[in-house]
């Protein structure tokens, strides 16, 4: 079975408990949280890697990842 690199965009949040949470957008439903960014990046990997293998076993297409743009927008809001 032949092998291919691929790379997803992991977007990062933190959670309001504390520590983070990630959601990858080409791959609907995979999530990842960690205390730290470095250990919700290793759990987003295994994430990942799971949700890819399940969808080879199931004969579905992986999903290549679209190009994202992530922009901040700045506005000033009165009162806050």
């Amino acid at each position: 079975m032949s092998k291919a690199q691929m790379e997803y965009v992991v977007v990062i949040h933190r959670a309001e408990e504390g520590g983070y949470w990630s959601e990858v957008p080409a791959l609907d439903g995979c999530f990842a949280q960690g205390e730290t960014v470095d250990e919700l990046l290793a759990e987003a990997r295994k994430a990942i890697t799971s949700h890819v293998e399940a969808l080879v076993e199931d004969g579905q297409a992986v999903p290549a990842e679209n190009e994202i743009i992530i922009a901040m927008v700045s506005l000033e809001v009165a009162g806050a």
